[in-house]
């Protein structure tokens, strides 16, 4: 788990960490978008869906993050995926995009595309969330959250104490998981055994695994507050920043290519535009 990326700041020169924070978290909820349209079939969506992950891997390029990283981070959603798939194949009998039968058991292929859709989805997610942790200081993170929130502050919602805390839940995301991986090597050579055996012994290990995981996070929690405490902090007080944030003309570009791609897929979306067809069609 030393190798995770998610919520852990990776310090290069690249194009993308020079870039404002501000724009990069806003062209994250763009990029975000196109992930979650639906479009008229199965084969449009997957080259679309291909589409969007090659763009993430040149930004993963650019950004220095290493494919193998973000592979190590997908690993559980291979039982994700195949428990949503059972789910999918017991509850969905639509048989518009062909079926298998199996018996007396009918397979249908949107159940199997369907349980695709989800996992791509939330694999795009994930690497989307990965680059923005990966090239983004918590603190220029937290400011840039602060700086979108404060319109809210207007009706009485304390914008920088959320802001804080969703940088702050971002920022601790790698700590649990090093104290994941220390406490169950810590319990395996103390001879629990978290993959084999029946399933009580199985929820016997996980509870080993939990509880002094549980201790160790109220515990940081704990010293966090007494840290802020000793520093000053008050999040009832007007606040100001040592660095100011700053938008140059690579953030206006950014965001410029953002919405292009953003408008591109919307218009598939809404046209219902057909690439297979249109791809034979051309040929």
């Amino acid at each position: 788990m030393n190798n995770t990326t998610l919520g852990r700041y990776m310090p290069y020169n690249t194009f993308i960490h020079r870039l404002d924070a501000r724009c990069k978290l806003l062209a994250l909820i763009l990029l975000m978008v196109p992930i979650f349209l639906s479009f008229p079939n199965p084969g449009t969506s997957f080259i679309i869906y291909g589409i969007i992950a090659i763009f993430m891997y040149i930004l993963m390029r650019i950004a220095h993050i290493r494919f193998r990283m973000i592979l190590k981070q997908l690993k559980s959603l291979w039982i994700m995926m195949i428990f949503i798939l059972i789910i999918n194949l017991l509850m969905i009998k639509d048989a518009s995009y062909g079926f298998i039968q199996i018996g007396s058991v009918m397979l249908t292929l949107k159940a199997v595309t369907d349980t695709l859709f989800v996992v791509i989805r939330l694999g795009l997610v994930i690497v989307l969330t990965t680059i923005l942790t990966a090239s983004t200081r918590p603190l220029d993170l937290t400011f840039a959250l602060e700086w979108y929130l404060t319109p809210l502050k207007k009706i009485g919602l304390p914008a920088n104490v959320i802001a804080m805390t969703i940088s702050l839940a971002l920022r601790f995301i790698p700590t649990f998981l090093e104290d994941t991986d220390r406490i169950m090597k810590a319990q395996s050579s103390r001879g629990v055994d978290f993959e084999n055996g029946k399933f009580f012994e199985k929820v016997k290990a996980m509870i080993s695994l939990i509880v002094p995981l549980l201790s160790s996070a109220l515990q940081k929690s704990d010293d966090l507050a007494n840290a802020l405490e000793a520093r000053g902090y008050d999040p009832d007080a007007k606040r100001t920043h040592y660095r100011v944030m700053k938008w140059h003309l690579g953030d206006t570009l950014t965001l410029l290519v953002s919405v292009i791609f953003l408008g591109a897929m919307i218009t598939a979306s809404v046209l219902k535009l057909d690439i297979i067809a249109l791809i034979v069609g051309v040929l």
